[in-house]
């Protein structure tokens, strides 16, 4: 696993990943429901979506849109198992471990907290 630090300095290079930002709904949802029930929802969507070894759909399986959680998993890179072994050096193959998800979960957290201003 990359060091936070040196992830979110890679993902600044990328066009692609600095494209994503929350929206007014996605901004309104985070105020009003705050970031810890966000990211509440995140646990859920990363242990559904993101930690099976060979998860549904894997490379398509995060809308781009209509929860704050998808866009900042697009925007650090965890968003399939696919990016998650490119810009984090977490192998695919396997289920996530508790410390993976962990990982995962603090990117989306840094990502919200900085995208909405908390």
């Amino acid at each position: 696993m990359r060091n936070l630090d040196e992830v979110f300095e890679r993902l600044r290079g990328s066009a692609f990943r600095r494209r994503f930002a929350l929206g007014p709904k996605d901004r309104a949802y985070l105020a009003e429901r705050g970031l810890e029930t966000v990211l509440a929802h995140g646990r859920d969507f990363v242990d559904r979506r993101l930690a099976p070894a060979a998860p549904a759909n894997d490379g398509r399986q995060t809308p781009m849109r209509g929860h704050p959680v998808f866009v900042a998993q697009h925007a650090t890179a965890t968003c399939c198992r696919g990016c998650l072994a490119k810009w984090h050096g977490i192998p695919p193959g396997r289920a996530l471990e508790a410390a993976e998800r962990a990982h995962v979960l603090a990117a989306i957290s840094r990502w919200l907290a900085a995208a909405g201003s908390l």
